[in-house]
């Protein structure tokens, strides 16, 4: 057994309601859309823009932020030519958060709080999360993970749009294990007692054991999160 257990959100714990993809896409076919491209066109530019952003921010280890990814998307929509200026992105990412709420994600599977509650009740580990954002920026995810009823279970939550910097980027993984060694003095933790579990083999898995950790990849695979109770 580990002493401490971190953990990616995003298709680990969580998981999109899928309604909220299909409303923010009405929203911006509607809205933002001057250009009369069809539903399936602004779909595709959302796809487009977040697999090109997860790409760039894992290569580059940097973090490219919710705001910069809803702006891309119009500009892809309207083949770069609407004018950005006259949008209001905090209003535009308000409407979203919102959105969101009403829509809210929902937890991965149904064994997941049991693995959770189970950790917890051991009393001799920390958990955390340790997570890369997207379109959902980590000040929303902490309002969600409370919403979810998630929060209790974790000792601390660290977001990459928060610490400017992307998993797999071995410094995201140092600040982790530097809040996991903060929250658990006088216990000494190291590095081998340390377990990052999450279903990207990239930036969850090499980065995790790059940086000289544990590792668990599950969901993407063929193992869920109920194998960390035999790990």
């Amino acid at each position: 057994m580990y002493q401490h257990y971190s953990f990616d959100l995003w298709l680990t714990l969580i998981k999109s309601n899928p309604y909220f993809k299909i409303e923010r896409t009405k929203i911006f076919h509607r809205d933002f859309n001057p250009a009369g491209k069809s539903i399936d066109d602004v779909a595709r530019a959302f796809r487009q823009v977040d697999l090109m952003c997860n790409a760039v921010n894992e290569r580059t280890g940097k973090n490219i932020d919710a705001d910069e990814m809803y702006l891309m998307v119009i500009s892809t929509i309207n083949d770069n030519q609407y004018p950005l200026a006259d949008i209001n992105v905090d209003k535009l990412y308000a409407d979203m958060e919102t959105l969101l709420f009403y829509y809210l994600p929902v937890v991965y599977s149904p064994v997941t709080i049991e693995v959770l509650q189970h950790l917890n009740q051991k009393g001799d580990c920390s958990l955390s999360i340790l997570s890369n954002t997207g379109f959902i920026k980590g000040q929303t995810l902490r309002k969600v993970m409370v919403k979810l009823g998630l929060d209790t279970f974790f000792n601390f939550q660290i977001y990459s749009d928060e610490e400017g910097m992307s998993k797999p980027n071995g410094d995201l993984f140092k600040l982790m294990v530097q809040k996991v060694k903060e929250c658990n003095k006088p216990k000494q933790i190291d590095r081998s007692g340390i377990i990052h579990i999450g279903d990207n083999p990239a930036a969850d898995i090499a980065g995790a054991n790059d940086a000289g950790l544990n590792s668990l990849l599950i969901n993407s695979n063929n193992l869920s999160i109920l194998t960390l109770l035999s790990v």
